[in-house]
């Protein structure tokens, strides 16, 4: 590979002088963060709760100078790596440069960390809510997404990434619906199987030409949910007069924020505005236990859901934009 000389548009011979590797302590961090990024302030607790390694993040350094990096993420500690969502090049670095250094990255880095996988975890890119309309971060996002798609890798999915926060109206409950925790982990899963048919999510779209709904369920189930350590008695079913199941929310908090984590309305109740009591619901369980901030998400193209946290007073923070290898 060539190597960057002092002037940022120009590459020059040998190699040797573009160093790529993965970090050795955490005292590297500071390193590491030296290009700004919304994920930066979680790192230290990241390391610290087994989700990230050190092994699995990454830089290109130049004469101390921090020209990229990259870091993948899991769930929990001893998992394979789940998420690429660290992938940056120095803004200031010309479009070959920029192009040079990021897959120099991609090549090395990957073939340490995903040594023995067989299809590498999804890209995740955490993004302002008008990346579009600033022209640093729409060509940085562009190059990046290239890089990725020469990978391999396809588009999947858009995101929202939504927050409500005290002080925004709750709406009155849905004279409606009446609300009760799950009766046992079998009516969950009934419920959520049930609510997948007709989904508009784009990552249970794809789930769904693979596996039947109860597999997915299943899925969600085992590598989530059941992994919150919140109280179940949140996690809320939505009932009619006629005791007939209409939708559910689940509230709850992740390793970050607390956090709506799922809701919907199964089929048969949809197009009856169900879907803003139970959310409604959802939010006044987690203001009553004292959060000073909700998190959620949905994807760009499920209109109705979107519409429904748009509503209920969640405000667009960021997107976020998901890439896949097959």
């Amino acid at each position: 590979m060539r190597h960057l000389t002092d002037d940022p548009g120009h590459f020059a011979d040998p190699a040797a002088d573009l160093t790529i590797r993965h970090l050795t302590d955490v005292d590297e961090l500071e390193l590491f963060k030296r290009i700004p990024y919304s994920l930066n302030d979680e790192l230290a607790d990241d390391l610290a709760g087994g989700r990230r390694r050190l092994d699995w993040m990454w830089v290109a350094v130049r004469d101390d100078r921090l020209l990229g990096r990259i870091g993948w993420w899991t769930l929990s500690q001893g998992a394979e790596p789940q998420q690429l969502d660290i992938f940056d090049v120095d803004d200031a670095l010309p479009d070959d440069a920029f192009r040079e250094v990021g897959a120099a990255l991609l090549d090395q880095a990957g073939a340490h960390v995903l040594a023995g996988v067989d299809t590498p975890p999804e890209f995740a890119r955490y993004l302002p809510g008008d990346w579009r309309d600033d022209p640093a971060q729409r060509r940085g996002t562009e190059l990046r997404m290239e890089l990725i798609e020469r990978s391999g890798a396809r588009f999947v999915v858009e995101r929202l990434r939504l927050e409500w926060t005290p002080g925004t109206p709750i709406a009155a409950p849905d004279p409606r619906l009446t609300f009760r925790p799950f009766a046992s982990d079998a009516e969950f899963l009934d419920v959520t199987t049930r609510v997948l048919t007709g989904t508009l999510d784009a990552h249970s779209v794809e789930e769904l030409a693979e596996h039947s709904p109860r597999d997915v369920a299943e899925a969600w189930y085992d590598d989530e949910f059941a992994r919150y350590t919140t109280p179940r008695e949140w996690w809320r079913v939505a009932v009619d007069d006629a005791d007939r199941i209409v939708g559910f929310v689940v509230p709850a908090r992740n390793a970050y924020h607390p956090i709506i984590a799922y809701l919907g309305v199964v089929p048969e109740h949809r197009g009856h505005g169900y879907i803003d009591g139970i959310l409604a619901e959802g939010t006044r369980v987690l203001h009553e236990a004292g959060v000073m901030h909700i998190r959620a998400s949905t994807d760009v193209g499920n209109v109705p859901m979107a519409a429904a946290f748009a509503r209920a007073g969640y405000v667009t923070f960021e997107r976020l934009v998901n890439m896949a290898w097959s």
